[in-house]
């Protein structure tokens, strides 16, 4: 039986939920599924990893994983990876995790895909091209298979399960202790987290100056439990954070209801948002790309547009 692995971020003592939705599939590949997860709360995450199916979780809640950067990961599972074998290790498309894998890809010479969202089986998985423009299936050979899966691309479910936890005991080199995290700053936000939204707000160059989200705050205020995103143009502009970054090279989101205000509809925009079940545009160019995958376009000006909405959800709702 193929032995696979889940890599599980935990952070302030919570498991990454992008790790519990790659557990769920990992469930369904029909091998033996383990998770490794390394820093302070690891030991105690492993009851939930066992909930979503991991039987073993190998952790370790050494301070060295979570003061430096990717190196003692890598090491540590460099080793692990030695003493147990897995056929296939999955990661989160998260910043640290890719850091991780492409630093083990290194180490073991085995074969990493990035961009997966789908996971066929301990050889096989799916990507998209061009923009998410086009399907492909992609053969992993090799031993241990590495895939960065992106967050999102299944629901979590829980199996009730439960986890032996196998404690790491790896001894991480002065040398690989260089990159220091020396501060940490979470960025506050009086809604809901925006992969966790179930309406999400996004604008773009078109709404032509950094002040004018502002109106994408308000109407999330008046909508209630509503996030406010952005494409990478005005996240490279220094507009809003990197936090509001939608798409291929930020935050994958499936709300229920998406709104784009002056998005034009960039592929690499597309493939974070397109999971929406409803998605509503606002455009002044009839033309814009992402009327093509709206189910409701309209063709106008979102600086316009804005100020009257909110007004009229505000008093509907007053």
């Amino acid at each position: 039986m193929a032995k696979i692995w889940v890599f599980a971020e935990v952070n302030n003592g919570k498991v990454d939920t992008a790790a519990l939705e790659i557990l769920t599939k990992a469930r369904e590949l029909g091998g033996e599924v383990e998770a490794v997860a390394l820093g302070p709360g690891s030991t105690d995450a492993a009851k939930e990893l066992g909930q979503y199916g991991a039987t073993t979780v190998y952790a370790s809640d050494d301070e060295v994983y979570a003061d430096y950067v990717a190196q003692p990961a890598a090491h540590a599972l460099h080793e692990l990876v030695k003493e147990h074998a897995p056929e296939l290790i999955l990661f989160a498309t998260n910043y640290d995790s890719r850091d991780i894998a492409g630093r083990l890809s290194a180490r073991t010479g085995s074969t990493l895909m990035s961009n997966c969202f789908d996971i066929l089986g301990t050889d096989k998985a799916r990507t998209t091209i061009f923009g998410g423009a086009t399907v492909v299936d992609v053969a992993l050979e090799g031993t241990p298979k590495i895939a960065l899966v992106r967050p999102k691309s299944f629901e979590p479910e829980a199996s009730g399960g439960e986890a032996n936890v196998m404690p790491v005991e790896v001894d991480i080199p002065d040398d690989l202790k260089k990159a220091k995290r020396v501060e940490r700053h979470e960025e506050q936000a009086s809604g809901p987290k925006l992969e966790e939204a179930p309406i999400v707000i996004s604008g773009g160059r078109g709404l032509q100056d950094a002040s004018n989200f502002e109106l994408l705050d308000q109407l999330a205020g008046a909508i209630g439990n509503a996030a406010v995103g952005a494409t990478r143009a005005v996240v490279d502009a220094g507009w809003v954070p990197y936090a509001y970054q939608i798409g291929q090279t930020g935050t994958t989101v499936k709300p229920g209801v998406y709104i784009a205000f002056g998005i034009s509809g960039a592929t690499q925009h597309i493939v974070g948002m397109k999971g929406a079940k409803t998605i509503i545009a606002v455009n002044k160019d009839e033309d814009a790309p992402i009327f093509q995958i709206a189910d409701l376009g309209i063709v106008g000006d979102a600086l316009k547009i804005l100020p009257q909405l909110i007004e009229e959800i505000k008093t509907r709702k007053g």
